[in-house]
């Protein structure tokens, strides 16, 4: 078994589409970001990728790669999953957690749970996204921006 750990964070900027865990999420601001800046995803991405011992998304999907712009993040989990499974490895659960202080998310993590779940071809019991605030503390808690931190677990098919 291998555990990987992912961490992402963007700031907001105004105007724009707020896509977290494959879902849009109604707000007057986005995430700055050359893909669509979905952090919950990203943060899945490097958890995935690490725990198979195969870099991060970075080093998969390069910010600077023309491909990747305004990309959407559930394209780019879906294949770090690929790369998972083709290094040996299949997904047992991940654990998300979204930090923000706005917007409020709990009436949108069942629908991020569905969307991750679809895309790592795995039950939704085996996938958790909750949603925290900093209590107006730090960048999330002065509404700066989003971070979201991932945990996986991966099992070896062999």
């Amino acid at each position: 078994m291998r555990i990987g750990q992912g961490i992402d964070v963007h700031a907001f900027q105004d105007g724009g589409t707020l896509v977290l865990g494959g879902v849009t999420v109604p707000h007057e601001r986005s995430l700055e970001a050359h893909s669509d800046g979905d952090v919950v995803l990203h943060a899945l991405c490097d958890a995935l990728l690490g725990a198979a011992g195969l870099g991060d998304i970075g080093r998969h999907f390069p910010p600077d790669d023309a491909d990747y712009e305004n990309i959407d993040s559930r394209i780019l989990l879906r294949r770090s999953c690929e790369q998972v499974g083709k290094a040996g490895y299949a997904v047992i659960n991940a654990d998300i957690t979204v930090v923000a202080q706005a917007p409020r998310l709990s009436g949108f993590v069942d629908a991020m749970c569905s969307n991750i779940s679809a895309d790592l071809q795995v039950d939704t019991s085996q996938v958790n996204v909750k949603a925290t605030t900093t209590e107006h503390l730090g960048f999330s808690g002065r509404g700066e921006g989003i971070a979201a931190f991932a945990v996986v677990l991966l099992d070896n098919r062999a």
